[in-house]
């Protein structure tokens, strides 16, 4: 089995679209259905990489990546964003905070994503 990512996504039709593709692909996923269990799954669970939406009940992804970056045991943990949102200011604070990456999900199949979670692990 692969490395264990955690998605963090409020809707349950996106968030299975992409689990399907990563765990068909031989990822091992954890999902978290708003920013509060994302973040204690995380600290929990030690995964290799986290997809965060940024609209989030309870706590959005920007603050759940701003508390990931504040926390010794997640802090090195690689973030990509994963939303609908475009916005330039979004993706400079996503940046900013540490994500590695920032993408439209408008823009981004599940194939695409799972064909670059190598990379954003740094494996070859």
């Amino acid at each position: 089995m692969r490395s264990r990512s955690f998605y963090v996504e409020d809707d349950p039709m996106v968030a299975e679209m992409y689990r399907l593709k990563l765990e068909l692909d031989g990822y091992r996923v954890v999902m978290a259905k708003d920013g509060l269990e994302g973040l204690r799954l995380a600290d929990e669970r030690s995964p290799d990489l986290i997809f965060l939406d940024i609209r989030l009940p309870a706590m959005d992804g920007l603050e759940v990546l701003e508390r990931l970056r504040q926390s010794e045991r997640t802090r090195q943990v690689p973030v990509v964003i994963l939303s609908n949102y475009s916005e330039t200011d979004l993706r400079e604070r996503g940046v900013k905070l540490g994500a590695l990456d920032y993408l439209i999900k408008s823009q981004t199949t599940p194939s695409r994503l799972s064909s670059s979670v190598q990379g954003w692990l740094g494996e070859t």
